[in-house]
């Protein structure tokens, strides 16, 4: 992001609008700046960067009055492709200034883990991985991008898992599992895997302009849906990775899990493993409850031509 761009953004922003433009300093800072402007009263926070400070606003705004808008920022903008916004945050703030003319604002579901909220997906297991993999090559992200992702996956798979036992357990309540499909539909209401991704939102990312997309029905308005992979061999994943690149239909490959419909779920995991939330990894766990809080924050949608 550049100091051209944020002026400009700020003059089309103030030219209608009181704004206050304040720049994050480190890790948390957001939530905190975010916090900060719903307890202020004030309408709106509009977030310039990447997923992960998108997550920490929506984390600080979540319950309140105060709106969260996006313009993409970051390396991969997962968040701002799926509400339709183009990667140039100077031709995405016309946009976010029709939404906020036409007060196109309206309360989204969020997902949760252990507490912290998620946007669009959260990664249990071999994905999250992949992510502290790349994150170890912080400075390459911006300008390797989806090519730095992929050697990440590879190097992974080759060196950093065990792929010979599965080390999850994803449970949920006998009286709220939602529907299934994959692997033994009539099994009971436990799956193990390598990895579980949960989604808030589809796709659960783009590889260069195309969506991977794991589970079509997973909605910013409706319950969670969760991916969890139980082969993690080349003859199960890239069948998957073709499938999601092209029809979405996941749930009828081999090796694969998928519940829809999810308002709570538990992931446990032996031994400890790493997990990420809306693409930045967070450490990892040997157990994360997982939930969804319907109608917990208010975003500004743009409107679509």
């Amino acid at each position: 992001m550049t100091g051209r761009r944020r002026v400009l953004i700020h003059k089309a922003l103030s030219a209608d609008h009181e704004v206050r433009l304040i720049a994050t300093q480190r890790r948390g800072h957001a939530s905190k700046l975010a916090r900060s402007a719903a307890n202020d009263g004030d309408d709106v926070v509009v977030v310039l960067g990447g997923d992960g400070t998108l997550n920490e606003a929506a984390n600080g705004l979540a319950g309140s009055d105060t709106a969260l808008a996006v313009l993409p920022g970051g390396s991969t903008n997962v968040f701002a492709r799926i509400l339709g916004l183009p990667d140039e945050p100077i031709d995405a703030v016309v946009g976010l200034l029709d939404a906020l003319e036409a007060a196109s604002i309206k309360p989204i579901g969020l997902g949760s883990a252990d507490g912290r909220y998620f946007l669009f997906h959260c990664g249990i297991g071999f994905d999250a991985a992949v992510v502290a993999e790349v994150e170890r090559r912080g400075p390459w992200k911006r300008w390797a991008g989806h090519p730095l992702f992929i050697y990440a996956a590879v190097t992974t798979w080759l060196r950093g898992v065990d792929r010979r036992r599965a080390p999850l357990a994803v449970r949920y309540p006998d009286d709220d599992f939602g529907s299934g499909t994959g692997d033994d539909p009539g099994s009971d209401a436990a799956d193990r895997g390598f990895l579980t991704m949960i989604l808030n939102a589809s796709p659960y990312t783009f590889l260069g302009d195309r969506p991977l997309d794991l589970a079509p029905e997973a909605s910013l308005d409706a319950p969670l849906a969760a991916v969890t992979v139980t082969d993690l061999s080349l003859r199960r994943l890239l069948p998957l990775v073709a499938r999601a690149l092209g029809s979405g239909d996941v749930g009828s490959s081999p090796g694969v899990r998928v519940r829809t419909g999810l308002r709570r779920a538990t992931v446990e995991a032996d031994p400890p493993v790493p997990y990420q939330i809306d693409g930045d990894h967070l450490g990892s766990g040997h157990r994360f409850e997982i939930r969804w809080a319907p109608e917990a924050l208010k975003l500004v949608v743009p409107q679509r031509s």
